[in-house]
């Protein structure tokens, strides 16, 4: 599919420039100051040197005389020429500058017409000048390229301000307009077929094309279809390639717009662009209206401190009142995609404006496979890549991240001069993504040990606790902002978790923390993110899961508002005994993990040293190096589905 753009409307004619091109050049031609041979004399010297005959011919229009000297004249009385004494001495300090005699062979003067002098004629005939007359008239082209262009050039000048102006004025007044982007099926449309790792959404969307197929089917059993279907996921999981499928798929016009292109400083505008867009809907139904990000216009009103926006509530209220005039029998269904439905207005949410929400998850390791496959179509792929095994590896990404990943590939094979991209190039870009890039960083030999030792911590309560991830590498090159990187891979995606495994979550966190108290006799500020992830985990256990000393009530003590001042007139629905206890919980489960851990490095100290001497020494360890200095990883690997 490709947008449709209205006409654009084109600049001045290239002939156009041409011409004003070459009426410059003409005046700069005319008025360039150039060395001529000729000279300006007034009346009375012009009737000597005719008395002296040394005037050949003169030309008379009206009042102005042109003539030519018998031969190149020497006027030294009129233009005084600069004469050095030959015993002159020149100053200090000065170089002399030799002159030169000018010789003149034309003049002009003017005839005094207010005189009237009637002995010029005799006297020019009595000495033998030619004499030729011409018209006084200047020709009205010369008038036209000389005195005539400036007037040309600034009426232009104000004819194009003028049109600026009215364009201006176009704009102004076409604020209220829709601008919507219509999309036209071409040979490269977006179809089902384009979209893998959502086989549920799509499912779910295929009635939604059915209809717009078969609109009359519907009708005829008094059936309505869902006015509205939103489309609710992650970032990145493809919401906006679903509904350009959904519009491929039924072969209707596909109106697409992002829901902060409604919003304008002038209040109303808003609203008139969803009234436009939904009549251009209308004329050309069936046809998908599709807004992206609808949060931008659709948070919930009255919410917050100071969160009041009179054009974004106007325009929800007009999106609101549009979505409940659609008759029955139009054929237009409404496609909206955002990551945020928790900030939506419940408005918007009710029967009869988004009557269904589609789940856009992320990918499983099928769809990851199938992701993979659609963007490595136009890469060339080396034999040794195995699809399903970068599925396996790449738990927990998206569609654009996949599809990320396969650039980043081939932008690393490019860059290696490789003429395919190869599993180890998959590998490297896998690492630029999860990990980050690679930070070339100078570190003290003191502080290499204690990053050693911290990441050492990970692994070996990772490899030998029972429920934990395994691990994939480690690493103490500093990658992106860490100065060092434990990286575990699942074998399989996780949707449910038991209370052990996060237990065991919690305990892998707090290894780096324990192993530096236990081998430098210290701790340091690289636990930072890890007890911030330990200590929010162990807060959701309470609060939400129900795993603490307060039983099955669940509170919302971690649950971040998105509108600034929200809970204030929410109020808290537990007590202070309440949340003392909470904090007591979580202090309990960070303490007793914390004690395990050190207890289990303790025994393990001797793997723990030959760990950190590897890691000194190669820098980053491999899986199947961290089983030779460590053993059987305790659990051994889960099943494979």
């Amino acid at each position: 599919m490709e947008s449709q753009k209205p006409p654009q409307k084109t600049g001045l004619n290239p002939i156009w420039w041409v011409i004003m091109l070459g009426l410059l050049a003409w005046n700069v031609y005319a008025f360039w100051p150039r060395s001529q041979t000729q000279i300006s004399l007034p009346y009375s010297s012009f009737v000597d040197q005719v008395k002296a005959d040394h005037i050949q011919a003169v030309q008379i229009s009206g009042s102005s005389i042109k003539g030519t000297f018998t031969q190149p004249e020497l006027l030294t009385d009129l233009i005084p020429v600069p004469t050095t004494s030959p015993n002159a001495t020149p100053s200090p300090g000065t170089i002399p500058t030799p002159t030169q005699p000018v010789t003149y062979t034309n003049f002009t003067t003017n005839f005094p017409d207010v005189v009237g002098d009637t002995t010029l004629m005799p006297l020019l005939n009595q000495h033998n000048v030619e004499i030729l007359v011409s018209p006084s008239t200047t020709p009205w082209f010369t008038i036209l390229l000389t005195d005539g262009l400036p007037i040309l050039l600034m009426v232009g000048f104000l004819v194009l301000l003028g049109r600026q102006a009215s364009r201006g004025q176009e704009n102004i007044f076409s604020f209220g307009r829709s601008k919507a982007r219509r999309f036209i099926e071409d040979k490269n449309k977006v179809t089902f077929r384009d979209v893998a790792g959502a086989d549920e959404a799509k499912r779910e969307l295929q009635e939604v094309v059915d209809f717009l197929r078969n609109p009359q089917k519907y009708h005829k059993l008094g059936a309505r279809i869902p006015r509205g279907v939103l489309l609710v996921g992650p970032p990145g999981t493809g919401k906006t390639l679903l509904g350009r499928a959904v519009a491929g798929e039924a072969d209707v016009p596909f109106y697409n717009i992002s829901a902060s292109e409604f919003v304008e400083m002038f209040v109303g505008v808003g609203a008139s662009r969803v009234r436009t867009l939904f009549e251009q809907a209308k004329s050309t139904a069936p046809a998908i209206v599709f807004i992206d990000e609808l949060d931008a216009v659709g948070r919930r009103r009255g919410a917050g401190i100071g969160n009041v926006n009179d054009e974004r509530e106007q325009t929800l209220n007009q999106l609101l009142v549009e979505m409940d005039g659609f008759d029955v029998n139009h054929e237009i269904i409404i496609l909206a995609a955002t990551n945020r439905p928790d900030v939506l207005d419940p408005a918007l949410l009710r029967p009869g404006r988004f009557d269904r929400q589609v789940n856009v998850a992320l990918p499983d390791r099928k769809g990851r496979e199938g992701i993979l496959q659609i963007h490595t179509r136009p890469i060339h792929l080396g034999p040794d890549v195995d699809l399903n095994t970068l599925a396996r590896s790449t738990t927990g990404l998206s569609g654009a991240d996949l599809a990320n990943l396969c650039n980043e590939a081939a932008l690393v094979a490019a860059g290696k001069n490789h003429d395919s991209v190869s599993m180890n190039d998959f590998e490297v870009a896998i690492d630029r993504i999860i990990l980050g890039e690679v930070r070339p960083l100078i570190m003290q030999e003191e502080d290499r040990r204690i990053v050693a030792y911290h990441e050492s911590g990970h692994v070996i309560v990772a490899w030998l606790t029972p429920n934990t991830d395994p691990v994939h590498k480690v690493t103490i090159v500093p990658h992106g902002r860490a100065l060092g990187v434990t990286e575990q891979m699942p074998d399989e995606d996780r949707y449910n978790y038991s209370r052990e495994e996060l237990l065991a979550r919690i305990r892998v966190m707090l290894g780096g923390r324990s192993a530096e108290e236990i081998a430098c006799d210290d701790i340091t500020t690289g636990a930072e993110n890890d007890l911030v992830e330990a200590t929010r985990l162990a807060r959701r256990m309470i609060t939400r899961w129900g795993m603490g000393s307060l039983g099955l009530q669940a509170f919302a003590a971690d649950e971040e508002q998105p509108f600034l001042g929200y809970e204030l007139t929410q109020g808290r629905d537990y007590s202070e005994q309440t949340a003392a206890q909470i904090d007591k919980d979580i202090q309990t489960i960070l303490n007793t993990c914390h004690e395990e851990v050190k207890a289990l490095l303790d025994r393990e100290h001797a793997k723990l040293d030959t760990l950190v001497e590897t890691l000194l020494k190669d820098e980053t360890v491999e899986k199947e190096a961290l089983e030779r200095i460590l053993g059987p990883r305790v659990g051994g690997e889960k099943a494979e589905q």
